[in-house]
């Protein structure tokens, strides 16, 4: 099964703050703002979105606060084929209509296969 990286997830504990930066540094422009939740913030030549999540206490801001989200269709198919692999994912989230499973690669980077991208094609 291939896949595709369509964005990166970053934390900030002021997401606005960190959206403007990238608004005004680099082009992006803001395509969803769910609030105090995230933003995601697409750039003007394509490529991959940057989704800005707000950072919990527990977060070392500037230290491994980057997720790289993999778009996959079928989450449940593709967390069971891994598993066979070797690459255990934690469990399945339901989220405003698409499901998300996180596990980390092998320097502990967070990684996220999810649906969000094909929410609308259901």
């Amino acid at each position: 099964m291939n896949t595709s990286i369509s964005k990166i997830a970053i934390y900030a504990k002021d997401i606005k703050r960190t959206s403007e930066f990238y608004e005004n540094h680099f082009g992006f422009r803001v395509i969803v703002n769910e609030g105090n939740r995230l933003i995601e913030l697409g750039s003007r030549n394509g490529g991959c979105s940057i989704v800005i999540l707000q950072a919990s206490k527990g977060h070392k801001v500037g230290q491994s606060c980057v997720k790289l989200v993999f778009d996959v269709k079928d989450v449940k198919k593709f967390r069971e084929e891994k598993l066979k692999e070797g690459l255990k994912f934690g469990s399945i989230h339901q989220c405003d209509g698409y499901v998300f499973a996180n596990a980390r690669d092998p320097g502990k980077n967070p990684i996220q296969i999810s649906s969000r991208a094909f929410r609308d094609e259901e």
